[in-house]
């Protein structure tokens, strides 16, 4: 492979900014002679329109020249073919090319003038021109707007009428953390930043405060500091439906007395009024829709009573106090009615339960028992669930076509990581609850799962997992390959913008490459490398990669961007992960994020994507 040293940059800001120095300390690392003619990248021609000067060691610059990225050839074949070799795209010609290059076959030529208008406006704010067209430079400029031509459907279109066990829903563990396990501070901010974000499952411990009727949430017998109750409740009401009008469920890690089971009871009722949705039965037989859930608040915790009871057998609680309904000896009349009011506060605590939860008890077979009259929540570790999997897996897909999984992250993940989800989906899991605090391919691939369905935090599972119990089919089952998808990765954006022009190498441009992984079911999993472009912060890959998929309902696309280096560990230089089956085909700009799944304001990859059916 010859070494591309040849400079590729758009022309993105002034150029009296473009020259620069720098004292920073740097990395070592090889490169070779750089080429002065004006240089071509895989057929595409780019020209010359500016430079970076980097410092060696304080003797003498390095100067790198920035040279504007013309189209690609696949995108002035695109222009050329649609507009009959014109030198100009009118509207209907930018429909026509939308809806049978890019699939989007409901495309008005309304819309197509509205991108028109958009992209004229924002090439050109302050000339005034207006015009009805568009030309290569700025049809290539639309290709590479994410929010005129994303890679992924943004709006609502599952069924949304299905029960509650019928979905996977955004979940969070551990939801008022703001870092790991131990020694984090509790905190409302990372649960509004998780309703933000789309998530749809708040978790909260609840333990007794240090004064009588304080409710604190915290991780117990940790070093975490509390964050009090009503201040959760408060932020969740606030922030609930920012993101998505589906319901927000509260689950309840309970360690109250009966006492404050009564005062979180009525913290709840005030907090959420009519938002609060209550069960009109004291057993749902089948669980409401997310449809008609739209802007309610749902509670899933275990009845009080039956927590009394745990309570007896847990021996991590031998340092709580036991408390019982059944008074002790004589008490007076004040005493009996607080008693009283401490009984009906504990009764309006479970009446406000609507997915009914618990841990496991005895085999696994039992745990798993699916009953005709009810419904339930029962909760796993990882590790459980994987054991059940491996023994039990069709009675687990059984047991989340009517009731809810939920699955957990294990006790030793003290530094808020997380777990392959990926087999709780397989299963049929609809709550795979994550550190959503915490960063990650596992947290990536999360990430990607729910920006599927408009990102409204409620994705449907696949039919073969809610068909009937006589029809179902064991996870463990190789399914033949029914599509294939087609990747191809043109060109990458936005890092100059974004970063400091040393951030990636203080003595030179950066060296990207890509990786391309496929994340689903065993047989689906994969990988890609594109090759290394040395020195240009606008890299042109141009290479194009193939995937067969056996399962691609439950298939992810994960990109990644690195910075090569020699003699060090590589630099991270975004990343992103999309539903495939969400991909809108054809040529498509595709965001990319940091570690903690934050879009970057700039930094996007120009890519295609073609899904075929195997026949």
């Amino acid at each position: 492979m010859k070494h591309n040293k040849e400079k590729t940059k758009r022309k993105i800001f002034d150029l009296s900014l473009i020259s620069m120095e720098s004292n920073s300390k740097a990395k070592k690392k090889g490169k070779s002679q750089r080429k002065k003619d004006k240089p071509r990248l895989n057929g595409t021609e780019v020209s010359n329109i500016g430079s970076y000067n980097y410092r060696m060691f304080s003797f003498f610059n390095r100067k790198f020249k920035i040279n504007e990225v013309k189209p690609p050839p696949d995108v002035n074949k695109a222009f050329s073919l649609f507009t009959d070799e014109s030198v100009h795209m009118n509207a209907d010609q930018l429909r026509r090319f939308l809806v049978v290059h890019q699939n989007d076959v409901n495309t008005r030529i309304e819309d197509a003038q509205h991108i028109v208008e958009q992209v004229v406006s924002r090439r050109h704010p302050v000339s005034g021109i207006t015009r009805n067209s568009l030309s290569l430079d700025d049809f290539f400029y639309f290709l590479f707007c994410d929010d005129l031509n994303g890679p992924i459907r943004t709006q609502v279109h599952h069924d949304m009428t299905a029960p509650l066990s019928h979905y996977y829903i955004y979940t969070g563990h551990n939801s008022y953390l703001t870092g790991n396990q131990l020694s984090s501070d509790c905190s409302e901010v990372p649960i509004i930043r998780a309703l933000q974000n789309g998530v749809r499952v708040i978790e909260l411990d609840l333990w007794p405060g240090s004064s009588r009727d304080e409710i604190y949430v915290l991780h117990g017998r940790t070093l975490t500091s509390p964050v009090s109750l009503i201040q959760c409740l408060v932020s969740i009401k606030e922030y609930a439906f920012v993101s998505s009008p589906y319901p927000v469920i509260i689950t309840l890690e309970d360690h109250l007395t009966p006492e404050l089971q009564a005062k979180a009871a009525e913290m709840i009722i005030q907090t959420f009024e009519s938002m609060l949705y209550h069960s009109e039965t004291d057993c749902l037989t089948e669980f409401p829709s997310p449809e008609s859930l739209k802007y309610r608040i749902v509670v899933s915790t275990k009845p009080p009573k039956e927590y009394l009871e745990s309570r007896s057998k847990d021996s991590d609680d031998e340092n709580s106090p036991k408390f019982t309904n059944e008074p002790e000896g004589s008490e007076s009349e004040e005493e009996v009615e607080d008693l009283k009011s401490v009984q009906a506060g504990v009764c309006e605590y479970r009446r406000l339960i609507t997915i009914r939860a618990g841990k496991p008890k005895g085999g696994l077979k039992e745990a798993l028992k699916v009953d005709a009259d009810k419904v339930r929540r029962v909760s796993m570790s990882e590790q459980q669930l994987e054991k059940a999997a491996g023994s039990h897996g069709l009675d687990v897909v059984r047991f989340t076509q009517k009731n809810i999984l939920r699955v957990y992250p294990k006790g030793t993940r003290f530094t808020s990581s997380n777990y392959k989800p990926t087999i709780g989906w397989m299963h049929g899991a609809q709550m795979v609850a994550f550190n959503i605090q915490g960063y990650g391919k596992h947290l990536w691939a999360m990430h990607g799962m729910f920006r599927a369905n408009g990102g409204c935090g409620y994705v449907r599972k696949p039919e073969h997992l809610t068909r009937p119990s006589d029809q179902l089919i064991d996870p463990k089952t190789k399914f033949p390959v029914t599509k294939t998808l087609k990747v191809k990765i043109y060109t990458g954006d936005g890092w100059r913008l974004d970063f400091s022009h040393t951030h990636f190498d203080a003595y030179s441009p950066p060296d990207f490459y890509t990786k391309i992984y496929i994340v689903g079911v065993p047989a689906d999993e994969a990988k890609r490398k594109t090759k290394v472009i040395e020195d240009d912060w606008v890299p042109v890959w141009d290479e194009a990669f193939t995937f067969p998929l056996t399962l691609p309902e439950l298939a992810l696309l994960r990109v990644e961007v690195w910075e090569y280096d020699m003699h060090g560990k590589d630099n991270f230089g975004g990343q992103t992960c999309l539903p495939i089956p969400e991909l809108k085909t054809g040529i498509r700009s595709v965001p990319m994020h940091d570690k903690k799944g934050v879009k970057y304001r700039n930094v996007r990859l120009l890519m295609f994507f073609e899904i075929e059916d195997v026949d």
